[in-house]
């Protein structure tokens, strides 16, 4: 064997030299030993930091809060701004839909008697109610064979509003009263908005009932299914006084969120026949 006890002299110095080498492998270690245990002192102390520093997170369906200038409109508590003629029609022409013809505005009206604007049951309905304001007006629409006379009801507030609105259908199916339309000047042809049978709508958005009557020009009879006469209610009650008008009430009202979403409903009076229904019923 290369390796036995009869190897040369110098053996000695090699086991002396292998103690040595043990004593710096052994001290070597201690330093890494050393070394890992401070990286673990140093990672203890991170872990135990008392303020740690936190990252906001985004919540994408956490609720907004509501802004601080929009009206609440179920009450004339919180929105006790009268309605003015100009509020509803500042001009000449109301145009509804953008690259669409507008409608004439042939006049004007706004009364602290609601009874004006109705007869019979439905005018001793809307005072009963608490209506104290009506503001309306008669327009002709683009292609000048309907005129359509069209406003808001100011009544106490909300329960009141859809209370009119709940019972008004009946009243006029049992020919317990109409809404009258709003006769203009002398010779612009209005006459017939007064005499004439109407396809009428209604809906409430807050303490508002918001209503339209469309007539013929020629007095002839309105149809339930007339595709113009649908698209003239939709366009006064629907885009331009709920989400015009009241809508501009809430957008710069004081403080509140808006009303839910409008209910719709219509009906007939002056002996038209129909079933009822605005568009999107």
């Amino acid at each position: 064997q290369v390796y036995t006890s009869a190897e040369p002299v110098e053996a000695p110095t090699r086991r002396g030299g292998g103690r040595l080498w043990q004593v710096l492998i052994g001290g070597a270690a201690v330093l890494v030993l050393l070394a890992l245990c401070g990286l673990g002192a140093a990672a203890l102390l991170v872990d135990r930091d008392p303020q740690p520093q936190v990252t906001p997170t985004f919540q994408p369906n956490a609720a907004p809060s509501a802004p601080a200038d929009r009206q609440d409109l179920d009450s004339r508590d919180t929105d006790q701004a009268p309605l003015t003629a100009k509020e509803l029609f500042p001009g000449k022409e109301l145009k509804v839909t953008d690259g669409q013809p507008g409608y004439q505005v042939l006049k004007t009206q706004s009364s602290g008697s609601c009874a004006v604007a109705a007869t019979g049951e439905v005018a001793d309905l809307l005072v009963r109610l608490g209506c104290n304001q009506v503001v309306r007006a008669t327009l002709r629409a683009p292609g000048g064979d309907h005129l359509v006379t069209t406003g808001l009801f100011n009544l106490t507030d909300k329960v009141s509003a859809e209370r009119a609105r709940d019972r008004i259908r009946q009243l006029l199916d049992e020919r317990q009263g109409r809404f009258r339309g709003l006769v203009g000047n002398d010779g612009d042809g209005t006459e017939v908005v007064a005499t004439a049978p109407a396809r009428v709508g209604w809906q409430v958005r807050g303490h508002y009932l918001a209503y339209a009557l469309v007539v013929r020009t020629d007095g002839v009879a309105v149809k339930s299914g007339d595709t113009t006469i649908r698209e003239i209610l939709f366009d006064m009650i629907e885009l331009h006084l709920s989400r015009g008008v009241l809508q501009r009430r809430v957008d710069g009202g004081t403080a509140g969120q808006p009303t839910a979403a409008p209910t719709e409903t219509s009906g007939t009076q002056g002996g038209s026949t129909g079933d009822g229904e605005l568009p999107g019923d």
